[in-house]
């Protein structure tokens, strides 16, 4: 793990430059008068009435086909599980599929998960060697898919992982924050962390605000943030994270990009993104946007011998998000090669035939 280093003068000149935008962004066509009065209300405008997105979980936990979990419910020390990055490969990730996939579905935007738990980032980053770049993959699926989005005129949401980091070892832990997933506990304690006088939850900090200004500074115009890990800093002294300096510094990076971080952490969210399962954790008269988010398979990630889910299942879902007033945000899990399931696929094609069949209907 390497220490986060500040951006240079040439990588800070070019990312301001890329979001120094001239116009609105390719996605928010048709918002123009409303992007020229307040950018971010244009994005939140585009957002509802979007309706309906694309989630993408792939990373390591893709090649053998195990939940994103894995690491932590097998309490797979950090440099055994850090080997999978030599067999990354991503040879049949391709972001035009991704992005051409959610437009045949009535799709409007893609969310990419850029980092999930275990700490493996699919873009360019400075902050850690432990990227889709430094792998045999060789490639920057961040920079992939934000260009296949812009070229077909979606939104592109950057999933990341804050709240939970079980490679960084500066991390949240189960010492301050009590939710169970904090930190894997390993027996022997896990060499790579930080311990006693040395752990500095700073250092993580400061670590996730890099990161996010990479991702904010070098691929173009982005729709949104999509934080995930809230119950770490619910579960403790949020202060500690400095939550509302990283939201300004997402505002300041990109004025039009909004931000969520599920059922929302301080407040301040601009849209709250719950699974089914935390529906009940929702206002009981929301007065923001609320965005579904269901996976065609329960594990998220791709998950050999699990169930996916048929087109019945995901119009019921479809016929709750409309009676939530809410998108829906619909998961697939790609095998380890970057390829979409089959099953999956099927789903999405019969499902994109059923919402046209039933509009023709109504006409």
């Amino acid at each position: 793990m390497t220490s986060p280093l500040p951006l240079s003068r040439r990588s800070f000149l070019t990312g301001s430059a890329l979001t120094a935008f001239a116009g609105p962004p390719a996605f928010l066509r048709g918002y123009e008068s409303d992007f020229a009065a307040s950018p971010r209300a244009a994005t939140l405008g585009w957002f509802r009435a979007a309706r309906l997105g694309l989630f993408i979980h792939y990373g390591l936990y893709s090649l053998d086909g195990v939940h994103p979990f894995h690491q932590f419910n097998q309490r797979i020390p950090v440099r055994e599980y850090e080997k999978l990055a030599t067999r990354f490969t991503a040879s049949r990730f391709d972001a035009d599929a991704f992005a051409r996939l959610a437009q045949d579905s009535g799709m409007k935007y893609v969310n990419l998960v850029t980092k999930h738990c275990d700490g493996f980032c699919l873009w360019d980053t400075r902050q850690t060697p432990f990227n889709s770049v430094r792998s045999p993959a060789r490639r920057d699926l961040v920079a992939e898919m934000a260009k296949a989005c812009d070229r077909r005129g979606l939104g592109l949401f950057l999933f990341y992982e804050h709240g939970f980091d079980w490679r960084h070892p500066h991390a949240p832990r189960r010492s301050m924050f009590t939710t169970r997933l904090t930190e894997v506990p390993y027996e022997p304690p896990e060499p790579t962390y930080a311990h006693g006088a040395d752990y500095n939850l700073q250092r993580y900090v400061d670590f996730v605000s890099a990161q996010i200004t990479e991702l904010l500074t070098n691929y173009g115009p982005v729709a949104g943030i999509w934080l995930d890990g809230v119950a770490v800093p619910v579960s403790g002294p949020k202060e500690l994270f400095r939550l509302p300096e990283l939201y300004d510094l997402i505002h300041k990076l990109q004025p039009q990009a909004i931000l969520s971080y599920k059922f929302g952490a301080i407040g301040t969210e601009d849209f709250l993104a719950p699974e089914e399962a935390q529906l009940a954790r929702l206002p009981e008269r929301p007065t923001k946007p609320i965005e579904l988010c269901v996976p065609l398979n329960d594990g998220w990630g791709y998950v050999a011998g699990a169930p996916h889910h048929d087109v019945e299942w995901l119009l019921a879902r479809h016929n709750r998000a409309r009676e939530l007033n809410a998108n829906l945000l619909v998961n697939v899990g790609p095998l380890g090669d970057g390829s979409v399931h089959p099953d999956d696929v099927r789903t999405l094609k019969q499902f994109a035939a059923r919402l046209k069949a039933h509009s023709n209907d109504r006409m």
